[in-house]
C-alpha cells in the first residue's frame, strides 16, 4: 500500500487551519479566564 501524497497535500491546509483556530480560541479563552479570575480576587 503506497501512501498517496496528494491526500496529504489536500488535508494539510485543512488540518493547519483547524489547529490554528483551536490555538487562537484556546489563547483567547485563557486570557478571558485570567481576566475573570483577576476580577474575583
Amino acid at each position: 500500500m503506497e501512501f498517496d501524497f496528494r491526500l496529504l497535500i489536500v488535508l494539510f491546509p485543512i488540518i493547519a487551519a483547524g489547529g490554528w483556530a483551536v490555538f487562537n480560541i484556546g489563547a483567547l479563552a485563557i486570557q478571558q479566564g485570567q481576566k475573570f479570575l483577576n476580577k474575583e480576587n
